[in-house]
């Protein structure tokens, strides 16, 4: 070989190594909540994705669709070549093993095609292990959660109440685990058990929150669980009554660790938040470094956000978390207007007694269903109640996480009160940081020093978090998908109609965009070639 060509080949291979760590850069899955980022901001390196798309014929940029029920509650994630969500069992119908039972399931679907590779259906179950005047499991939505992915595991909380740990593989490389009552799981109580096929869902292994916590949920159980290697962070999911007057079970606790391997219970909170919750513990936790120490992030059901020592080390017997400080996002006068304490549900609109006009103006206490995100040494939390309580007065606060302590008075570095009721978390890119309330207002403010630059109303009510990616930021809605540019001007893209309403949060793996809508999940991606 010459001189010349040898050079040549090294050039040609140098580029081809070059664009391959680019691509690998840039090219990533979604694993869990947050995607790779344990603080939870929802921001991607994904680039050149689409401003839009249209859904209906003649398609542009529609990779693929999925219908998969008549409730995707759940967010996507992305791993390993598989996308994974959370739905309701509708698309039961089809399955002749399988009656409508009005439960969940969790799919797991081919990330090139969206062909359903297995799926697990979760029937109903846990009322009859609760006490008088609970109230759970009316609402029929599903699997809330957005499971999360490390290697050939899947962990999620389902709607019946339990953490279960799914093979990613499904029944096709076998019955794996300890667990093999697939089966009579699947059929439910009562019911003869299923005939288990190779598209059916594989249990490693399950921790059921009612029996072996002695929660007593409310509504749904919803909590994307935080992974970090050994050690599975869950919020308990436990909630007040059917009057909305107390919580059935005080004294269970409201946050745990869970072994990843085992599903051995590690270590539980004793901050007794079921003395002074207000609806029900829903916030997914966040993961952050803070002066060399790892710290997890856990949002309360009484409007106050807590920091906790993570696990370092497997303990013997379970452990009481450590607590270094806790920060009040709810402010004095919303607690109590005009110095007096007032009742959490005054601010429903559906109550009789409400004063709650719907116009967003109600000033009164909301809880942290949202995820606190961790960036750059600060906590950012946003405050909000349940969405069918109606609008009102809600809180952007900003922590410094290096604080110790009772931080209300200390560590709050500033606050945004012109945000909503809002169960969305925030996102920050390139120094700003973007958040939605329950009407659907985009905002967008400077993360350092929390002064707006605009807002932008999408007109239509919006639960679901902003991605940030690619130089824009993606909102979903009521009425479909909006995307504007990302910056300090308000300039919206697209709007992109989903053919139902959007309570999820889109994310972007390896170059596609996945967006569900309360039936369909679409996979939205440019042509190839197209930039």
């Amino acid at each position: 070989m010459n001189h010349f060509r040898r050079v040549r080949l090294r050039v040609l291979l140098i580029a081809a190594t070059t664009a391959s760590l680019v691509s690998a850069a840039v090219a990533a899955d979604w694993p869990q909540w947050g995607g790779s980022d344990l603080g939870r901001n929802m921001v991607s390196p994904e680039r050149n994705l689409a401003d839009g798309f249209k859904p209906r014929a003649p398609m542009e940029n529609v990779r693929w669709t999925a219908t998969l029920g008549n409730a995707i509650e759940g967010n996507p994630t992305v791993a390993g070549g598989r996308v994974f969500i959370g739905t309701d069992d509708a698309n039961l119908i089809n399955d002749s093993r399988f009656s409508r039972q009005r439960g969940g399931m969790v799919q797991c679907l081919d990330e090139a095609t969206g062909v359903v590779l297995w799926r697990l259906p979760v029937p109903p179950r846990g009322r009859d292990r609760l006490p008088q005047g609970a109230h759970y499991g009316q609402q029929n939505l599903g699997v809330c959660s957005s499971p999360a992915v490390s290697g050939k595991r899947a962990y999620v909380v389902t709607n019946s109440c339990e953490v279960l740990c799914l093979d990613v593989n499904g029944m096709a490389d076998g019955n794996d685990g300890t667990y093999q009552d697939e089966g009579k799981y699947m059929a439910g109580a009562g019911n003869p058990p299923a005939k288990v096929g190779k598209q059916d869902g594989d249990i490693l292994w399950s921790f059921d929150l009612i029996d072996q916590l002695g929660i007593c949920p409310h509504d749904v159980a919803a909590c994307s669980v935080l992974l970090d290697g050994r050690f599975l962070y869950v919020v308990s999911c436990n909630g007040v009554d059917a009057p909305h007057a107390k919580c059935l079970r005080p004294d269970a606790p409201s946050f745990i660790v869970l072994d990843t391997e085992t599903g051995k219970l590690l270590a539980t909170d004793t901050e007794g938040l079921g003395k002074r919750m207000w609806h029900c513990l829903w916030s997914p936790p966040s993961i952050g470094v803070v002066n060399g120490k790892k710290l997890v992030f856990f949002g309360g059901a009484d409007g106050i956000c807590y920091a906790f020592e993570a696990l370092t080390s497997l303990p013997e017997t379970p452990i009481h978390l450590t607590k270094v400080w806790q920060c009040d996002c709810v402010p004095p006068n919303y607690r109590m207007p005009d110095g007096k304490a007032i009742n959490y549900y005054v601010g429903d609109k559906r109550k009789k007694y409400t004063t709650n006009k719907n116009d967003g103006t109600f000033v009164g206490p909301s809880e942290i269903i949202s995820t606190p995100v961790f960036h750059e040494g600060r906590v950012y939390c946003t405050i909000g109640q349940d969405p069918t309580h109606g609008r009102g007065r809600g809180m952007l606060t900003c922590i410094d996480a290096s604080k110790t302590g009772d931080v209300t008075g200390t560590g709050i570095v500033w606050t945004y009160p012109a945000l909503e009721r809002t169960i969305a978390s925030v996102a920050i890119s390139d120094g700003l940081l973007y958040a939605v309330d329950l009407p659907g207002r985009i905002h967008c403010l400077d993360v350092v020093t929390g002064k707006p630059y605009w807002v932008f109303d999408t007109n239509a009510e919006a639960w679901g978090t902003p991605l940030v990616a690619d130089g824009k930021v993606y909102v979903t809605n009521k009425k479909g998908l909006v995307v504007m540019a990302a910056g300090r001007e308000a300039h919206q893209l697209s709007l992109s109609p989903l053919g139902s309403a959007s309570y999820a949060t889109p994310i972007a793996a390896n170059g596609t965009l996945f967006i569900a809508s309360d039936r369909i999940l679409w996979a939205v991606q440019k042509p190839a070639g197209v930039h």
